[in-house]
């Protein structure tokens, strides 16, 4: 994965990319045996890392992109570094539960594997956390999903593909949990809206390589149609695998 993908962007990814319900967090939680030590991969900005060091005693954390890190929470005892998820620099037989949301579909999904085999205690966890396209209304989303098809169908369509298809076709080599599905709901500006939109490697992708902004037009179709652009209710639908590690 190439570490300027999220690198331009790092501040709108930061504001405007969604965090996950405390119902999730409360599910994987429940199926550990110890809280000692978490390792949430591909941070990103953080989202992740910040929610688990108030419950687990040590956090580690890391991400390709310096900038995104740079937008991370500081905490006491989390630690941030700037390394390769199938090359963390992690120690081993260290970590309780293993964490990677919204970035599993970047990656060499053999390599990763095994760091997480590597770097996890017995019985520990490992929990991919991924969200699909924002819905607000039957109205509003086929003027999402165009926008979406557009940016994504250009770039990055294979990787996409395993996000549509809620991460049910990766591979999965672990002692599988079900999991229920969530959501978390938002109220947003339609100045937020197109933050979020903005926020996408796609169209910072099309920003760079042809000069013009998708979101635009996108943000100006759903504007004819909104009569309240102060109170938009965005939803985004959250899914996981979760499975133990052996």
């Amino acid at each position: 994965m190439s570490e300027k993908r999220f690198s331009k962007q790092a501040d709108l990814y930061a504001k405007y990319r969604p965090t996950y319900p405390e119902e999730m967090y409360q599910y994987i939680f429940k199926h550990l045996n110890d809280q000692r030590a978490a390792w949430d991969c591909a941070t990103g900005s953080g989202q992740v890392a910040g929610y688990l060091s108030d419950y687990f005693d040590k956090v580690w954390a890391n991400d390709i992109s310096e900038e995104q890190l740079q937008f991370a929470p500081q905490k006491e005892n989390i630690t941030y570094l700037n390394t390769p998820a199938e090359t963390s620099g992690l120690p081993k037989n260290t970590f309780n539960l293993i964490t990677i949301a919204q970035a599993i579909h970047w990656l060499d999904f053999k390599a990763f594997y095994k760091e997480v085999r590597r770097t996890a205690r017995e019985n520990a966890l490992l929990a991919v956390i991924g969200y699909g396209m924002i819905r607000i209304s039957n109205e509003l989303n086929p003027i999402i999903d165009q926008l979406y098809e557009h940016a994504f169908g250009q770039y990055f369509n294979e990787n996409r593909t395993y996000l549509d298809q809620r991460y049910q076709t990766i591979p999965f080599p672990f002692d599988e949990i079900k999991t229920p599905k969530f959501s978390r709901t938002y109220k947003w500006t339609i100045d937020q809206l197109a933050g979020y939109f903005n926020s996408w490697s796609a169209v910072q992708k099309i920003k760079s390589e042809h000069d013009y902004n998708p979101v635009d037009k996108t943000i100006a179709q759903l504007k004819s149609q909104l009569t309240n652009m102060e109170a938009i209710n965005v939803t985004f639908p959250i899914f996981m695998r979760l499975g133990r590690i052996h």
